[in-house]
Formats: structure tokens, C-alpha cells, sequence
């Protein structure tokens, strides 16, 4: 008999020990492959999204929120602020592109983004069917919206105020889908785009209609319509030197912030990497405790199968053969536990992905990384670790001393 087949009916002459020992290193497997494919996610968004903006400026508020919301959309704007003051700051000679962006309304949660054309340039959309947006409450929507919400081009459909929720309708309007992304691998495949007009006009025309039945409040509203307002502006660099200048000058000769999307991400990762550190040594932790165990059921399987052990020598097995049994049973429990940790931290991500409320943010457990090899390469190395000793005694064992006793 083969070594792989005594070691396969050794392992599960003990089944429960088996499974406690698989369990266990599955378990710390299972959270170290959430763990990296959460990781090179979020690493991957926050770079993708943000690598070709050098600054974003806004109204007064938390950078870091400034940053979420007109670049992740995944956060509420800081507030608005003036057209013409942000029309001023895009003249200026430290600025290469500006890129307005005019949020508010949303459709089934998926964010409605009023812009220009100079949006296209920076995040290098192409159309996969369809044309860009020209007329007013023309869209061209992402790749992912065009799926998820079963658009085509020529749909129509209402936007609803706020950036969540469906309950404040504008039924005054329909957009309609002029155009379909090219998936892009980033943000844009989750946002609806259409011009800045279309976003004005929506709520002008619901400022004349509230105007019958509220005078005061059309009074409150009216100054933002008619002065016009965007939400952020989204800033390419003309020069090095602009690194320096312009963030200072905008911070402090105006009402608005300059937040720098290289900062606050790196940032973001940061507070987010201290809870990943924390999970990774808990895993590791568990990975140790697994190979202990793994290492005391061959230890005490052994001592057990002494005798038998014994007879193979006596019978035609070598040393090393028994060597390369024991060896073989520590490696085959590890990788088991590892092969089964690695499918359900995939398994698991999906299904937390699938939960997620935001589609900007949102993760997966489909794709396969290279890095996951390490996790194997741990697996075998925990088995051969926690199996060497019991190796060791097995090849070193006195068959007459055994024979002897029994």
C-alpha cells in the first residue's frame, strides 16, 4: 500500500481529531483570504478611482468627506458652492482641467452626476452603445447600472431627490439613456452622467411649482437656483509648482476647501489597515493553534501506532518510508483545512459584497489573486512543521524495543 493511502485511513481512523484540525486551520485561512481579497479591493478602488485627480475643491467641511463623496461617491457632499467662484478658480494658470460635478438626485440609490464633457477626458470613457450625453436629461450610464437595472438605450426613468432613497420623486422630468459605457474598472461603471443643465433644471422647475403652495420657501431655494451652485470641483495640475500653490490659496483667500485625494485615501487606508492588522494576527494566531494541534493528534497517533508501525518495518518498510507516512498525514490535514478556508473567505466575501448597500464600495469573492499561492505555500509549511517531530520519532523508532512490549 502506497503512503498516501495509509496516511488517507489514518487520518480518518480518528475522524472527529480530523475535523477539529481542518476546522481550525480553515477557520484562520478563511479570514486571511478575506482579509487580502478585501485588501487589494479597497487598494485598487481608491487607486483607480482618484489617479488621475490631483485635488478636489468644495465647500467648507471634512476633507476626507469632500474626497468620498465626489470621487467614491460613497459619502454626502460637504454642501454646494458658487458656480462663478469655481468657473474663477478653473482660469486659473496652476490649473491644467477642471471638472464640475453637480450631485443630488439618485435613481434606486445609484448616484445621478451632472458634469461636462472634460469628465470623459479625465476618467477616459468610451461609449460601448449608444453616445454621450448632449441634450438636457440625456444620460449615458455605467456599465453595472446598465445590468443591475435592466436600462437599454432609449429607457427612460425618474430621479429621485437626495443621493438615497426613492421616496421624493422628480416626476417633472425623465431622463432618458442616450449611452452605455465601456465597463472601466472603476467608479464610473456605478453612476448615471448627464449634464449640469438637466441637474438646475430638475429642481428649477420644482422651485415654480412649490412656489404656489410655499411663497417663504421658494424664497429660501431661490438664491441656489438662480445664483447657481455645483457641488465640487474635480482639479488636474498644470504644473509641479501648482502642488504648492493652489491648495493654500484655495483654502485661504476663499470659502471653499482643497482636499488632496492622495492624502485622504492614504489616510483612509491607514485607519482601515489598523482593524486589518488586528484580524491578521488573530488569524495567524488561529493558523498557530492549528498547527499544535495537528502536531499533538500525530504525536499521540503515533505512540498509538507504534506497534503497527513496527510490523511494516519487519514486514519490507524502510525508515524513510515511514518518515514520508507521517509527513504526508500532517500535510494532506493542512492543505485539506486550507483547500476548504480559502473557498469559504471566497464564499464569504460574496456573500458580505452582495449585502453592501453601496455599489461604489462594493466587494467580491469572484476573482483569484496570485497572492492567495502564499496561503498554500502556509498551509504545506504548518503541515511539515507540525508533522516533522512525529516524523522524526517514526524513522528513530527501535522496532525490537516495540515488538518487545507487546
Amino acid at each position: 500500500m502506497s503512503p498516501l493511502k495509509i496516511s488517507w485511513k489514518s487520518i480518518w481512523s480518528k475522524p472527529l481529531s480530523s475535523v477539529l484540525n481542518i476546522i481550525l486551520i480553515a477557520f484562520g485561512t478563511g479570514i486571511l483570504t478575506i482579509l487580502l481579497l478585501a485588501s487589494k479591493q479597497i487598494s485598487d478602488k481608491l487607486e483607480n478611482n482618484s489617479k488621475d485627480i490631483d485635488l478636489v475643491v468644495g465647500a467648507k467641511g471634512s476633507p476626507l468627506q469632500l474626497i468620498l463623496s465626489s470621487i467614491y461617491y460613497i459619502d454626502f457632499p460637504t454642501g454646494n458652492i458658487p458656480l462663478k467662484e469655481a468657473q474663477e478658480l478653473a482660469r486659473s494658470p496652476f490649473v491644467k482641467k477642471a471638472v464640475p460635478l453637480a450631485l443630488g438626485d439618485n435613481y434606486n440609490g445609484v448616484r445621478i452626476v451632472g458634469t461636462d464633457s472634460n469628465f470623459v477626458g479625465i476618467y477616459k470613457l468610451k461609449v460601448k452603445e449608444g453616445k454621450f450625453w448632449q441634450s438636457d436629461f440625456e444620460t449615458t450610464i455605467g456599465s453595472s447600472i446598465a445590468k443591475n437595472q435592466k436600462l437599454k438605450i432609449g429607457d427612460t426613468f425618474y430621479g429621485a431627490h437626495g443621493l438615497t432613497g426613492s421616496t421624493d420623486i422628480h416626476k417633472t422630468h425623465a431622463y432618458k439613456v442616450a449611452g452605455i459605457l465601456t465597463p472601466q474598472g472603476n467608479v464610473t461603471d456605478n453612476l448615471i452622467l448627464t449634464n449640469i443643465s438637466s441637474v438646475w433644471k430638475m429642481h428649477d422647475h420644482e422651485e415654480k411649482e412649490e412656489h404656489d403652495h410655499d411663497s417663504k420657501h421658494k424664497e429660501k431655494e431661490a438664491p441656489e437656483i438662480q445664483n447657481k451652485e455645483i457641488t465640487s470641483l474635480l482639479i488636474q495640475y498644470r504644473s509641479p509648482m501648482s502642488v504648492v500653490m493652489f491648495p493654500r490659496m484655495v483654502n485661504e483667500s476663499t470659502n471653499m476647501q482643497a482636499a488632496s485625494p492622495a492624502q485622504e485615501s492614504t489616510r483612509l487606508f491607514s485607519l482601515i489597515g489598523i482593524g486589518v492588522d488586528t484580524l491578521q494576527w488573530f488569524a495567524l494566531l488561529i493558523m498557530f493553534i492549528a498547527a499544535i494541534s495537528v502536531f499533538v493528534n500525530l504525536y499521540n497517533s503515533l505512540k498509538e501506532r507504534s506497534y503497527d508501525l513496527a510490523i511494516m518495518r519487519t514486514l519490507g518498510a524502510s525508515r524513510a518510508k515511514l518518515f514520508l507516512i507521517v509527513i504526508t498525514e500532517g500535510i494532506m490535514l493542512t492543505l485539506a483545512g486550507t483547500i476548504i478556508g480559502i473557498a469559504l473567505g471566497h464564499l464569504a466575501l460574496e456573500f458580505i459584497g452582495s449585502n453592501q448597500e453601496s455599489s461604489q464600495a462594493r466587494l467580491t469573492g469572484l476573482i483569484l489573486l496570485g497572492d492567495e499561492a502564499y496561503l498554500f505555500a502556509a498551509g504545506l509549511a504548518i503541515g511539515i512543521f507540525a508533522s516533522i517531530i512525529p516524523a522524526v520519532q517514526a524513522y528513530r523508532s527501535n522496532i525490537s524495543k516495540i515488538l518487545s512490549k507487546n
